[in-house]
């Protein structure tokens, strides 16, 4: 290999480190990489820039002027009287006029303050001299000074009054907030004063307004604490609120300003659990670099338990439970059937009326789920997933409140698309009618052998009408996921809970209906009155029952669809459906571990 002198520059040695480059069958992608990264220009140019800096950096440059501006200003007034004499003697030269407005764009004048800048070595942010009043009697005790500069933004920091000393102290730092970055104030420390003003008998409370109004700078007078703990302990995980949250309405956070409100259904990234009580997050995609103070995990179970133990809370099993949606408004359509000759196996209307009407229904009589402990929604820990080539499509979950028609959303993606979409066919111990092949409309099977995989739990939903049992099985969603398609359900919500594993990494989209808003209308006759009655009390309950599964299922929904017709729905979820395999997307943790 070629030498190089002491004096060959980074970009020499870059080029002669890719002429050494030589094909390897065994690594020739990668070497194909390293080439064309070191052949790059902007690379090459980078690295001649480095030289240049360094090159003056062993000159040791001295400016000629530290007040480049000054002299520009000289040469302003100077070029502008001689352009005065020069126009009075009506001999006009074209130097004179392009060296005024040289001089005197914006953009030179930066350029010279941003010289004098650098020459007068004035980087760092000026602060006023320390008070000549400061106490010099510490009490025989280390204190500190301790000056921040800060903008709008809070300290960071929270404090609290030690119920043995009655001191008040440092009682977290908050990540990326000022007094974070300064390093200078640490938990435990003791604070006496705030800007000269002694706070050892004031409130707390009163404290943090002193610290909220201050701007520019902050002079702390602080007695460092006598073990310094850890600056942070690192963590970092991610959870999904499964809860909407506003400081502003909590009376038991330590600092409202230094809450973090988030919506239900946000990402957090949780960059501190130290305090078991509040932990430090920050929102997923958020600008503010500050994190923020969070009711725990641990610490929201215990207020929830609390409140449902006192009734202040109310179980979702006390809550009656609007209708769902359902496919057809006739009892005896078959809507799930044959379309553009394709057959969308599926339920039918009777299997959800039997379980909605009849009280005495094996649905309602299995004692699987509501024997379940109320779930208390806090977070979810998450991690970022997306398909891989050559892996299983994920399970698309569609849950709709009334009105919605899910089966006919359901119904044109599988006929639009027999290839890639699919549904589970389902179970049923009614007689095989002639026109119906099995295996293709339904699993014919006998009653005892339906109900012994009732009893193996091996039915996602079942019910029972007019004597005959109805049920979707996991085997049937398993067959389609199978044959690498997209399997598509659409269940009551409460079926989610089991569909909520890594085999299946279901994706929730919620269907509702696009509601009307009420209009004032002209007096109608008795008739269209009661026609309008009639729809206005429609409303409502496609209205209530969209409400009920938001506030009680919206913790596990992916995507929302307002379904206004057919065709506008088909588009919406067509499009959610591309994404699926292409985006990445937040899961719980445990479906990829």
């Amino acid at each position: 290999m070629p030498m190089l002198s002491e004096d060959s520059g980074l970009h020499e040695t870059l080029a002669l480190l890719t002429s050494q480059l030589r094909p390897d069958s065994n690594h020739q992608e990668e070497m194909g990489f390293l080439r064309d990264v070191f052949s790059e220009k902007s690379l090459e140019y980078l690295m001649k820039i480095h030289e240049k800096l360094r090159y003056y950096e062993r000159q040791s440059p001295t400016p000629v002027l530290h007040s480049a501006v000054a002299l520009a200003e000289d040469d302003v007034v100077f070029a502008s009287l001689q352009v005065m004499e020069e126009l009075q003697a009506a001999s006009v030269h074209g130097d004179e006029r392009e060296l005024l407005q040289l001089l005197s764009t914006p953009h030179l004048r930066a350029m010279l303050m941003v010289h004098d800048t650098v020459a007068q070595k004035n980087f760092d942010p000026v602060l006023p001299p320390l008070p000549e009043n400061m106490e010099e009697d510490f009490e025989e005790e280390s204190v500190k000074i301790v000056r921040l500069v800060k903008n709008k933004e809070p300290l960071g920091a929270t404090i609290r009054r030690d119920e043995h000393s009655g001191a008040v102290v440092v009682a977290r730092i908050m990540r990326g907030g000022a007094a974070d970055r300064s390093g200078l104030v640490h938990v435990g420390d003791e604070l006496r004063e705030v800007n000269g003003v002694a706070v050892l008998h004031k409130r707390p409370d009163e404290i943090s307004q002193i610290l909220a109004q201050s701007q520019g700078s902050i002079t702390l007078k602080i007695i460092p604490a006598t073990q310094e703990e850890d600056r942070f302990k690192e963590s970092k995980v991610f959870m999904r609120a499964l809860f909407h949250y506003n400081p502003r309405e909590d009376r038991a956070i330590p600092c409202q300003e230094a809450g973090l409100p988030f919506q239900r259904r946000q990402v957090l990234e949780v960059v501190s659990q130290d305090d078991p009580t509040w932990w430090q997050a920050k929102r997923v995609g958020d600008t503010n670099l500050r994190a923020g103070l969070i009711p725990s995990k641990q610490f929201q179970e215990r207020r929830l338990s609390y409140r449902r133990a006192t009734g202040t809370l109310p179980s979702p099993q006390s809550l009656k439970k609007p209708p769902y949606d359902q496919p057809c408004d006739q009892e005896t359509c078959d809507c799930e059937g044959y379309l553009r000759g394709h057959y969308v196996a599926g339920l039918r209307r009777s299997f959800r009326l039997g379980c909605r009407e009849r009280p005495g229904s094996s649905q309602e009589g299995k004692p699987s789920m509501g024997a379940e402990a109320p779930e208390l929604l806090t977070y979810e820990e998450v991690a970022r997933y997306q398909q891989q080539p050559g892996e299983r499509p994920r399970l698309v979950v569609l849950i709709g409140s009334l009105g919605a028609r899910v089966h006919e959303l359901k119904q044109k993606v599988v006929a639009e698309d027999p290839q890639h979409f699919g549904v589970p066919v389902p179970h049923t111990t009614r007689p095989r009618e002639s026109h119906e092949k099995e295996g293709v409309e339904y699993h014919f099977v006998s009653r005892q052998a339906f109900e012994a995989d009732v009893q193996h739990n091996k039915f996602l939903e079942h019910g029972e009408y007019q004597d005959n049992l109805y049920g979707t099985s996991l085997e049937a969603i398993q067959a389609v996921m199978a044959k690498n398609k997209v399997c598509l359900v659409d269940v009551d919500p409460e079926a989610l809970k089991r569909l909520r594993t890594s085999e299946f990494k279901p994706y929730v989209v919620f269907v509702r209906p696009a509601l009307q808003e009420q209009r004032k209308t002209p007096p109608m006759s008795p008739a269209r009155e009661d026609t309008a009655v009639l729809l206005d009390e429609q409303q409502q309950e496609m209205a209530a029952s969209a409400a009920f599964i938001d506030q009680h299922y919206g913790h596990l929904v992916d995507a929302v669809l307002v379904r206004e017709d057919l065709q506008a729905a088909w588009s919406q979820f067509h499009g959610v459906l591309e994404k699926l395999s292409k985006d990445t997307h937040w899961v719980p943790v445990s479906w990829i571990r």
